[in-house]
């Protein structure tokens, strides 16, 4: 029978980092840090309203990307509210496979560990996306879903080369997140205005591509994009 690796709380990081960083502190205390405010979020409902009734498809499409069936290693970078994380562990756990999941928050983590059966294949890391302290090449799939529209630049720069650093060759990279949407779409003039507010770094995604911050040379490899709901959503699966 497979058993949860979490990891013991004294070596769970070996980051240098601030280990609640400045901009999750300042402006996402009320969706993340606190934990009323996990305990508020994490109904599925609530997720998918705010991703306009698109969560299923979104991270149905996340899955796919990755594979029917996850053999070796698998990381997310960044717990998830939903089920995400769980249909995750029942592809790998039915295929031999484990997963590791990294966050740089505590009460997230514990949230996870909540959500999964005792003898889910994954491991819980206390780790800074920006330096995970994770051997190179060591994960056959990676997978960001919604993370880098939280982030400043500078940071989602150094997620992204983490990423790419820890994949094997070979392997893949999948990015769900914000795109610029088509010029029609109500969301433009509806959401924007609330994003600006609650998510300050996630209009830098309405204003450039995703690439932008990708790191060399990872930024002319093959790179296939699905886009959903008027292009308000993207989803970026890069092949190392």
């Amino acid at each position: 029978m497979s058993r949860r690796l979490d990891v013991p709380d004294t070596v769970r990081t070996t980051t240098t980092l601030d280990p609640v960083p400045a901009y999750l502190r300042s402006h996402y205390w009320w969706a993340y840090v606190h934990p009323n405010a996990v305990r508020f979020w994490e109904r599925e409902w609530l997720v998918n309203l705010i991703l306009w009734q698109n969560y299923r498809r979104l991270s149905e499409a996340a899955l796919n990307a990755l594979g029917e069936s996850l053999p070796g290693r698998t990381l997310q970078i960044a717990c998830v509210y939903g089920d995400l994380t769980a249909r995750l562990s029942r592809r790998a756990e039915a295929a031999g496979g484990t997963i590791d999941v990294v966050d740089v928050l505590p009460v997230q983590l514990e949230n996870l560990r909540q959500k999964l059966p005792d003898n889910a294949p994954v491991r819980r890391l206390l780790r800074n996306s920006e330096d995970m302290a994770l051997p190179s090449a060591s994960y056959d799939r990676v997978l960001l879903f919604f993370l880098l529209h939280e982030q400043p630049e500078d940071v989602r720069r150094r997620t992204l080369a983490e990423a790419m650093r820890v994949v094997r060759p070979g392997g893949s990279v999948v990015i769900v997140d914000y795109a610029q949407p088509s010029p029609w779409h109500p969301a433009k003039y509806l959401w924007l205005p609330v994003l600006r507010v609650l998510e300050p770094f996630a209009r830098d995604l309405w204003q450039r591509d995703l690439t932008a911050w990708l790191p060399e040379p990872w930024a002319s490899r093959k790179l296939n994009r699905t886009r959903f709901f008027g292009g308000l959503y993207q989803m970026l699966c890069i092949t190392g």
